[in-house]
Parts: structure tokens; sequence; C-alpha cells
């Protein structure tokens, strides 16, 4: 069985892209824009969506050299109580602080007291 997921990839600079888009274009991924990718995955060998991203991420590092820095999340669907959800996560790196921060318009919410 096969499952529909976005790949959001940063590797930074110096990253392994070659093999990256090899890895892709293997599994007829398709582009969403800069670093956006929908592709479906094979889901056999997965009881749970911890196993699924698990799996995901080892076939990934099979191919590609990942170092600290590099990040992938994931995003996919699935189904609770008959309802259709979404659901997204860091795979390999993790969050890092909004680039944005700072530019909304979003009172001061900082007081200070003497």
């Amino acid at each position: 069985m096969k499952k529909s997921i976005w790949l959001t990839y940063d590797l930074g600079v110096g990253g392994d892209y070659k093999n990256l888009y090899a890895w892709l274009d293997d599994n007829n991924a398709v582009d969403c824009g800069n670093n956006f990718a929908y592709l479906r995955v094979d889901t056999n060998n997965a009881d749970s969506d911890n196993q699924l991203m698990d799996n995901l991420l080892s076939e990934i590092r099979s191919r590609v050299n990942l170092i600290p820095g590099n990040r992938l999340y994931v995003v996919r669907s699935y189904v609770e109580n008959g309802i259709a959800k979404t659901k997204g996560s860091f795979i390999f790196g993790k969050r890092m602080s909004n680039p944005w921060e700072g530019y909304g318009s979003k009172p001061d919410e900082s007081a200070e007291e003497g």
C-alpha cells in the first residue's frame, strides 16, 4: 500500500542535494515549490506512523549523507474516528527560530517594572 506525503528539506549550503534529488526522482516525487516535494511511499513494512517515519528516514539515509544542521520535515494525512487529519514532524533535524519573528504587527507585551 502507498501513502501520500509531502517532504520539506533543508540541507544547507553544502548539503547532499545530488543524492537527495536522485532519491526523490527514483520515488517519482513532484516539485511543490522551493525545497518541497510530494510523493507516495510504501507502507507495507510499517505497522504505525512512527515506524513509517523511521522507515522513510532509514531509506533516505541509505542514499543521502545527512549531517547535523540538515532538516527533513514530513507532512502526512491520516484518519482518526472517521475524520481526515494532517500531521507534520521532523524526521531529521529540529525546528529553528522563526526568521519572520518581529515583522508582524503584534502589540509589544513586554512590561518593565521598576
